[in-house]
């Protein structure tokens, strides 16, 4: 017995001797009948509808053909607006030389009994008075008879009408076949039948992903506990011995931007397995049981390709918690997608090599049963990067950049706090966006500034037009924000305050540089109110009046005094209560009495005024450096911290920024804070997060 085997397709072919091996034929394509079916329908046109017929003139039937007698009958008919008149002639005069084209023409057409010419005219009527003169001298019998008709083409109405529907529903038919077969060679889950399929992609040696933990800067806790379930994975031998379990699922939790799908992707990269990323909205579609569907598919492509990992990104799409301020009836679907996903996660083996990772920005809205050990034993929290995590990734996002000596990336880091990776990022690409559009050849420090002052504070409004005394309000608004931060103890110290237009409605804006600290005391707290109080205190002394300029002021001291009055326990009238919600159980009512929101209503309208008057009293005694801050802001438009210490003298008290205890050795790493952790609702307003807080800006309508 021969073996042949194919390079191609890998099939062995076993030859018997003595038997002939007859190669299977083709299979038959449909396509080509509904080919062979239009190319008939214009065959048939042509062969038994085709006009061979001869365009002349008049002049010409008259003399040659009609006067002579050779014609045996007219058939005239309408053909859009001329009058197409079709020429017969007899059998006998088709043997005269003057009709020998004719005649061999009509040997190769199944339509020979003619006509043989045509001719046109413009109307019936002159049609029959050109006949009736030409006519007159004729005799009676040699007169062709004429005969009008109704007549359509066959490329017109008919074949609209029957041709054209015929066509189209053969085509829809080719098209709803074509699509229920590609479902059966794996197609995609839009397909009629594949529509339960899972959505998810499969990245495994032939698509591997390029990232690596290399590229995962400032997140080292996480990478640390992720790197654990690849290894896992690589050497399973080395846990099981012990008599260890691996987790089953572990979920990333953390801001928007902090990297938790980068780090997916990494695990992707790194772990050497089968891959499936998928969104949670992929679950989600319009038809009854299709989520549970693919739930189950992408379970059951899971385990045939085992040891394996499933990434599920945006996993509160369908994870929220069930029966929980719920129309009736209106999230039955998501509900069944989250139910199948549970009994899935809990329906194989430890032992199996299936692990799960998810990622989500909001862990209160999920189901307790789908975070309870067993499902997602690990949760990661992945939080925005402290000073030497955002060095850390400055470092990765300047690699491809052609930078000046000058770029610090311990600078820049000290410089952006609060910032997330995505972020960072963004700074990154400005910079080489701004020094590109200075026609620079490498990217300096002062790219990196503006960079930061535009994803701080907005694009610059350069020519934005503002009436002088517009200007004067916003640099002594700007000038009260600045001398509040100078004098009082708590405040950030003060990097820049500018007052060119930037953003959508700020005038202009103040940038500081926070601490790095996750505890905060009610001192700091109210220095920190006073120091967003200043502008709308400024302009009461200098004009007397006030504006609209301190919106985003206005509201960020609302938040905080309600976050120190009903949240923090700072208020000793309403005493050591927290009426904080994160899960929204009492968005509809609220677990304090109407006598008990009085109280805090009074007490936080207590409290805004106690910083009104306190940064009042300040910004009196400190009137010159105001008025001399103001006008130097008028001349100059953007003062620096060099520029204040000229106008205000050092600030009284001299303590190192974070920046200098940073660059020192001096900084300490993060202790863990996770129960002290600061709300989300008011997060940004103390922490000093982005535009809110390092530049707090004004606001016009």
């Amino acid at each position: 017995m021969k073996e042949i085997t194919s390079d191609k397709k890998r099939k062995t072919i076993k030859k018997i001797p003595g038997k002939k091996i007859v190669p299977k034929p083709p299979r038959f394509n449909i396509m080509w009948l509904y080919a062979a079916i239009i190319i008939g329908l214009f065959a048939v046109q042509y062969l038994f509808n085709s006009n061979s017929a001869q365009q002349i003139d008049y002049q010409r039937f008259e003399s040659n053909m009609l006067r002579s007698g050779d014609v045996q009958k007219l058939v005239a008919y309408k053909n859009n607006d001329l009058i197409v008149v079709e020429v017969y002639i007899k059998k006998d005069s088709l043997s005269l030389p003057k009709y020998s084209e004719v005649s061999k023409k009509s040997n190769f057409s199944m339509s020979s009994q003619g006509p043989q010419f045509t001719f046109t005219d413009g109307s019936f009527d002159a049609l029959q008075a050109k006949l009736k003169d030409s006519e007159k001298d004729m005799p009676a019998e040699m007169r062709p008879p004429l005969s009008i008709e109704s007549r359509e083409s066959f490329f017109g109405n008919w074949f609209l009408q029957v041709i054209v529907p015929v066509l189209l529903f053969i085509g829809f038919w080719i098209f709803i076949m074509r699509r229920m077969g590609g479902a059966a060679g794996g197609g995609a889950g839009g397909q009629i039948f594949s529509i339960g399929k899972s959505k998810a992609t499969l990245f495994d040696k032939e698509s591997q992903v390029n990232v690596t933990f290399n590229d995962v800067a400032g997140l080292e806790e996480a990478k640390q506990e992720v790197m654990e379930i690849v290894d896992f994975l690589k050497n399973p031998k080395k846990y099981t011995n012990l008599g260890g379990k691996i987790p089953k699922g572990a979920l990333l939790v953390g801001s928007p931007g902090t990297g938790k799908t980068l780090l997916a992707k990494a695990v992707a990269g790194e772990a050497q397995v089968p891959f499936f990323s998928l969104s949670g909205s992929d679950f989600v579609e319009m038809f009854v049981g299709v989520g549970a569907s693919r739930v189950r598919d992408l379970f059951k492509q899971a385990k045939d390709k085992a040891p394996c990992i499933i990434f599920i990104d945006e996993i509160d799409a369908i994870g929220r918690a069930r029966g929980k301020n719920n129309i009736v009836g209106g999230n039955d679907e998501r509900e069944n997608t989250l139910n199948q996903l549970l009994v899935e996660m809990d329906g194989f083996g430890t032992d199996s090599g299936i692990i799960i990772l998810a990622a989500t920005n909001r862990p209160d809205v999920l189901d307790s049963a789908l975070l309870r050990p067993g499902r997602f034993d690990r949760q990661i929290s992945i939080d925005k990067p402290d000073l030497n995590g955002r060095e850390q990734i400055f470092k990765v996002h300047l690699q491809p950049l052609k930078l000046q000596a000058d770029v610090d990336a311990k600078k820049l880091s000290a410089q952006t706090p609060g910032f997330a990776g995505a972020e960072i990022a963004n700074v990154c690409n400005e910079a080489a966006l701004i020094a590109a559009r200075k026609d620079k050849q490498a990217v300096d420090m002062q790219d990196f500034q503006d960079a930061i002052d535009r994803v701080i504070g907005g694009l610059e409004k350069k020519n934005k037009i503002i009436s002088p005394e517009e200007k004067r309000i916003v640099a002594y608004h700007e000038a009260g924000h600045a001398i509040s931060g100078w004098f009082l103890e708590h405040a950030d110290p003060l990097v820049k305050v500018s007052i060119v237009p930037r953003g959508v409605a700020a005038l202009g804006y103040a940038q500081y540089l926070p601490k790095e600290q996750f505890l905060h005391t009610t001192e700091q707290l109210h220095d920190e109110m006073c120091v967003s109080m200043g502008g709308r205190v400024a302009e009461d002394i200098v004009f007397g009046k006030i504006s609209t300029g301190a919106l985003s002021d206005l509201e960020r001291i609302t938040k905080l005094a309600y976050a120190m009055t009903k949240i923090y326990g700072m208020n000793e009238k309403v005493g050591n209560i927290s009426f904080y919600d994160p899960q929204g159980e009492y968005q509809f009512n609220k677990p304090y009495s109407d006598t008990t929101a009085e109280i805090i209503d009074e007490e936080v309208r207590k409290l805004v005024d106690e910083v009104y008057q306190r940064t009042k009293v300040l910004l009196n005694s400190k009137r010159d450096g105001l008025e001399k801050l103001a006008a130097k802001l008028l001349e100059k438009e953007v003062l620096f911290q060099s520029d204040l210490e000229e106008i205000l003298g050092k600030r009284p008290f001299d303590k190192q920024t974070t920046y200098e205890k940073f660059v020192n050795g001096e900084a300490v790493m993060n202790p863990d804070h996770d129960n002290n952790a600061i709300p989300k609702e008011v997060a940004e307003p103390i922490t000093g997060d982005a535009i809110e807080d390092n530049s707090p800006t004004e606001a016009t309508k």
